[in-house]
C-alpha cells in the first residue's frame, strides 16, 4: 500500500466520529525517537549526571524485549524530570518540537492524519512517551485525543515517578480498548497504525490495522496476517549525497545570476537580466539539487497577468519553486531579515523585492503601498499571506495585505498551493532532499466585488480553498 491507497481508503470508507483512528508516535508520526531530543537537550544544558548517562547505556544495550524491561527503562528517563513543574515540561516539548521534532515528522503521517479528520473519524495518537513529549506534535496536528503514559504530580510537580501503567505492548492496547468502549468507538471499522513489532496487540484492536514503517517484527507478522505495510520516507540526518547537491544547488544559483547579470548587459535590458536570472537560476538550481516540480494547472499562471500570486510558505526553497512556475513579469514581499541573507538579499533588492517589518503593523502597511503602483504598472506580485513558514504542511491563519493590495490595484488573486516543499526543506534545516515538489495553480480570483466589510469573510473561504486542496489534489 501507498500513501495515495490509504488515503484513497479513508476517503471511500465510513465515515463519521464513531470510526477511530489510533496513530502510534515515535516512528509512525515521526521519523526516529523523540525521547532522544529530550535526551540531547539535557545533556547539552549539563543537566545528565554520570550515573544517569550509564545507567541510560546499560538500559540501551539490554534493549527492551519484555514490558519489565521496558518499566525498568521508563523507571530511569523520568525520574530525571523529578522536580520540573508541568509547565516547564510542556515549554520544553513545545521548543524542541519548534526546533527540532517537527522536521523528523512525516508528510504522509500528516496527510493521512488529514484524510482522517476530513473523515469526521476520532483521529488518537497513542504512545509509550509522556504528554509532555508528545501535545506539541498534537497540538499542530489538530489531534485533540492522545493516549500516554502517565507521570506522578503532586501539587504541579513532577515526583518522576510513573502513576500507573505503560502505555507499551499490553499496556498500549489496553488503554487504546479502553477508549474504545468510553467513546462509543466502531472497533471493526475503525484504523491502527504503529512501526513496531510490540504494537502487534494494539494494531489488532482494530479492524483495520496497518503496518507502518515497520520493523522486522511487525513486518513479518504483517505478512502472516496480511495486513497492509505502509512505509514512508525517512527524515533521518541528511548525509553525504545531500551535501554536495545543496552545494551545488547554490553554486548553480550564484552562477544563474552572473549570467543573468551577463545577458542583461549584453542587451541593455534589466528584464532580460531579471528574466534570465529567474528562469536559469530556477532550473539549474533545482537539477542540481535532485528536486523535480509537478505543476497542476499551468495555464492559470498565466490566465490574467498582473495578478497577486499569493502562496502557502513552508520552505525557503518556495520562492525558487514559483521563479519555475511563474517564470518572469513578478517581484515580491518578503520579510525585512531577508534584505540582509548575504546569499538572497542582493539578489532580492535587484528583482525589486519590498522588505517589510512584521513586527511593525504601520510600517508593513506604508511599505506595501508602493506595492500597489508596481501592480498598475504590469508587474506581479508574489506574497505569503500566512506572514511566515510553518512547521508542518497545515496552513496558517492568512493575513490581509495580500488581499487588499490586490482591491487596491485592482488586480485577481492567484492561488498557488505548494505541497511537499517542506519534505525537501524544512524551517530548521540548511540542506536540500531530492525529491517531488507539487504545485497547483488554481483559478484567479476576482475581487471587484470585495469591501472592506466582507473582506475577513473571503479571506476565510481562501484559506479554507488551501485545506480542501492539500486534502483533495487536483488532477490535470
Amino acid at each position: 500500500m501507498n500513501i495515495e491507497q490509504a488515503i484513497e481508503r479513508v476517503r471511500t470508507g465510513p465515515h463519521g466520529p464513531e470510526i477511530a483512528a489510533f496513530f502510534d508516535f515515535d516512528g509512525t508520526i515521526v521519523h526516529g525517537f523523540s525521547g532522544v531530543h529530550f535526551f540531547r537537550d539535557r545533556m547539552l544544558a549539563g543537566k545528565v549526571s554520570a550515573s544517569e548517562l550509564a545507567a541510560t547505556m546499560i538500559n540501551g544495550l539490554r534493549g527492551t524485549e519484555s514490558e519489565e524491561d521496558f518499566e525498568r527503562f521508563v523507571a530511569i528517563a523520568f525520574k530525571a524530570w523529578r522536580g520540573h513543574t508541568e509547565d516547564e515540561l510542556y515549554e520544553i516539548g513545545s521548543r524542541l518540537f519548534m526546533t527540532t521534532i517537527a522536521g523528523h515528522l512525516y508528510p504522509e503521517a500528516w496527510q493521512l492524519v488529514g484524510a482522517h479528520q476530513n473523515a469526521g473519524h476520532t483521529v488518537v495518537i497513542a504512545s509509550s512517551a509522556s504528554r509532555y513529549q508528545i501535545q506539541a506534535a498534537g497540538d499542530a496536528l489538530g489531534v485533540e485525543h492522545i493516549l500516554y503514559t502517565p507521570l506522578e504530580v503532586e501539587n504541579g510537580v513532577l515526583t518522576g515517578r510513573v502513576d500507573g501503567r505503560s502505555l507499551w505492548r499490553s499496556g498500549k492496547a489496553e488503554a487504546t480498548r479502553n477508549f474504545v468502549e468510553t467513546h462509543d468507538i466502531d472497533a471493526d471499522g475503525s484504523y491502527s497504525y504503529s512501526n513496531g513489532g510490540e504494537d502487534v496487540e494494539f494494531l489488532a484492536a482494530t479492524g483495520n490495522p496497518t503496518a507502518t514503517n515497520p520493523d522486522r517484527t511487525l513486518a513479518r507478522i504483517a505478512l502472516e496476517r496480511g495486513w497492509p505495510v505502509l512505509h514512508f520516507r525517512p527524515r533521518g540526518t541528511p548525509g553525504t549525497k545531500e551535501l554536495v547537491r545543496t552545494a551545488a544547488a547554490y553554486g548553480g544559483l550564484v552562477g544563474a545570476v552572473w549570467t543573468g547579470l551577463g545577458l542583461g548587459l549584453l542587451n541593455r535590458s534589466r528584464k532580460t537580466a531579471l528574466d534570465s536570472i529567474i528562469n536559469i537560476g530556477s532550473e539549474v538550481s533545482l537539477a542540481l539539487a535532485g528536486v523535480d516540480v509537478r505543476i497542476v494547472g499551468e495555464a492559470n499562471a498565466w490566465a490574467t497577468r498582473p495578478a497577486v500570486f499569493v502562496f502557502n510558505h513552508q520552505s525557503q526553497l518556495d520562492p525558487i519553486v514559483l521563479a519555475k512556475v511563474l517564470r518572469q513579469d513578478f517581484t515580491g514581499v518578503i520579510k525585512k531579515e531577508m534584505a540582509n541573507d548575504p546569499l538572497f538579499g542582493p539578489l532580492l533588492r535587484f528583482v525589486g523585492a519590498t522588505f517589510v517589518d512584521r513586527t511593525d503593523t504601520a510600517q508593513a502597511v506604508a511599505a506595501l503601498e508602493p506595492v500597489v503602483e508596481t501592480l498598475r504598472e504590469g508587474m506581479s506580485i508574489v506574497i505569503a499571506p500566512e506572514g511566515t513558514r510553518s512547521l508542518t504542511p497545515a496552513i496558517g491563519r492568512f493575513k490581509k495585505g495580500a488581499f487588499r493590495i490586490a482591491m487596491q490595484a485592482g488586480v485577481p488573486i492567484v492561488p498557488v498551493v505548494i505541497r511537499n516543499a517542506g519534505e525537501i526543506l524544512w524551517k530548521h534545516s540548511s540542506l536540500l532532499r531530492s525529491g517531488t515538489v507539487d504545485v497547483a495553480v488554481l483559478e484567479p480570483i476576482d475581487v471587484s466585488g470585495w469591501s472592506r466589510e466582507n473582506l475577513a469573510e473571503h479571506i476565510a473561504e481562501v484559506e479554507d480553498l488551501y485545506r480542501r486542496t492539500l486534502a483533495s489534489w487536483p488532477s490535470d
